[in-house]
């Protein structure tokens, strides 16, 4: 009988390369990899790009083909919520009978506002205005939109909270929106700079007013429905700090240590009060089918704000944007067919000197970027990464852009995996009128140094190949390693 002998060593270095590679940090690991073409699964919330093809059609048709196009109606999820209702209120709604033909026929106007319309009226949810009212206040929104209401964050402390570390680099960097899909839990997030951020907000509105806050004519329906989805979402997701009364009239904010009454202000006053974003409401033209900027609150704008932008339609709002003609066409169709059902989130980035969260056209802090300030140092550099989520308003039909500004110091990226190098590439090889408007000439004189400083370190210590190639990250918007660094930071 013959036997097979197999050899020591080769079997004896397998498992010590094995082990050696258990050792190693997470961060090295990822290195070796992707060296050998592999991609680890990591334990964090998945992001998926929305494909987006570039379309080429006539104006006057793609014009016509706006005016008559309408979001996917509500029609079901509203027959669900009246499914719910006690029957005395099921009788009282009468019948739900709706044809295309009526509804286009019987469309609010522009302008018009929705309590004193005639009953017989719709918004372009496909919803009259009879049936909006039986709804009340604080109807259940996750029905009604589709998207599911928040889980519990009970492990969270408003006093430790850091915001997720986004870095939505990307490398071939090309003016295109980037969208992914929006995490659920994720909507609106809190962290440790809350009261202070209340606080600066509150007061550019009482030095700004209408520069930082203001609604249009026919944006009733839109400001409430966001303000009750918003306060819905920070009671399901925040419950130690935040409550609704059973008469849904009174808010309770512990953070603040405060118990407001929602129905004594304008729904985006509430907003101001209690939520640390910015929200940007557009509804469509009946007219026309353009959706146009009609209310809002935006306290974090860079070079605009409120009072410059109010009032315009989509692409007159992103005029001053590289390319932005190119991607038109497919944003303003997507606004026309956007589901409540698939709201999506982007970020932006900027390099800034300090931490400039207001700065209006003309502001002073516009001085920093006109020049290289020799007397400069790294830890006054910051990045500024405006995250942003996008998504339709259920009743309404108005589409809501909110974001908001979060500062990292840049000397954070200094054991972030690729992250210096990926942001040197876009520094040093991005298209001129991108980097132009992007505005980072004013602190490259010390990033770019700092950045090539902590790139060697990384090679050195193993953190990324001596290698390797910038692209953009399978971890995108973040990095290897980031919710580890991240929970370690903030304790939870």
């Amino acid at each position: 009988m013959m036997t097979m002998t197999i050899p020591v060593w080769p079997v004896l270095a397998f498992c010590l390369s094995i082990i050696a590679f258990l050792t190693l940090r997470s961060a090295q690991k990822d290195v070796i990899l992707r060296r050998f073409g592999f991609t680890r699964d990591l334990s964090r919330p998945t992001t998926p790009l929305l494909e987006k093809q570039p379309v080429s059609k006539p104006l006057a048709s793609y014009t016509s083909d706006l005016a008559t196009a309408f979001p996917p109606p509500q029609r079901d999820q509203f027959k669900e919520i009246v499914s719910k209702l006690p029957a005395a209120r099921q009788k009282a709604l009468g019948s739900l009978s709706f044809t295309q033909e009526t509804f286009e026929r019987s469309l609010l106007r522009f302008e018009e506002e929705y309590s004193n319309a005639d009953d017989s009226k719709y918004v372009f949810s496909g919803l009259s205005v009879r049936e909006i009212k039986a709804l009340g206040n604080f109807p259940d929104y996750s029905i009604l939109s589709g998207v599911p209401m928040p889980k519990p964050y009970l492990e969270f402390d408003i006093d430790k909270a850091r915001p997720r570390p986004y870095r939505p680099f990307r490398w071939p960097y090309h003016q295109t929106m980037s969208l992914t899909k929006m995490e659920p839990d994720w909507w609106i997030e809190l962290e440790s700079t809350y009261q202070t951020r209340i606080a600066q907000r509150k007061e550019l509105y009482a030095k700004h007013g209408t520069d930082v806050l203001q609604w249009l004519p026919g944006s009733e329906l839109a400001c409430k429905e966001l303000m009750e989805t918003a306060i819905q979402f920070i009671c399901a997701r925040y419950p130690m700090y935040f409550a609704l009364s059973e008469d849904r009239l009174w808010l309770e904010n512990k953070i603040l240590g405060v118990r407001a009454n929602i129905r004594e202000k304008h729904p985006l006053l509430i907003l101001l009060d209690h939520i640390p974003e910015d929200f940007a409401i557009t509804l469509r033209d009946p007219d026309t089918g353009y959706y146009v900027f009609r209310a809002g609150i935006i306290c974090s704008a860079l070079g605009w704000n409120v009072a410059s932008k109010i009032g315009l339609k989509l692409h007159e709002i992103h005029q001053p944007i590289p390319d932005y003609h190119k991607m038109q066409f497919s944003m303003d169709r997507f606004f026309s067919k956007m589901p409540t059902s698939k709201p999506i989130q982007r970020g932006s980035w900027g390099l800034e000197v300090d931490q400039p969260l207001y700065m209006p056209p003309g502001d002073s802090h516009e001085a920093y970027r006109d020049f290289q300030d020799k007397t400069l140092t790294r830890s006054r550099l910051h990045l500024r990464v405006d995250w942003q989520t996008l998504r339709r308003l259920p009743l309404s039909g108005g589409i809501v852009f909110n974001f908001k500004a979060l500062f990292t110091p840049i000397k954070e990226f200094r054991d972030e995996p690729y992250v210096p190098s990926l942001i040197l590439q876009v520094l040093k090889n991005g298209k001129e009128n991108m980097m132009k408007y992007k505005n980072t000439w004013h602190t490259e004189h010390v990033v770019i140094p700092t950045l090539e400083e902590y790139e060697q370190e990384q090679k050195k210590l193993g953190l990324m190949e001596k290698d390797w190639e910038p692209q953009t990250l399978d971890e995108s918007p973040w990095f290897p390693g980031w919710e580890k660094k991240w929970r370690a930071q903030q304790g939870f």
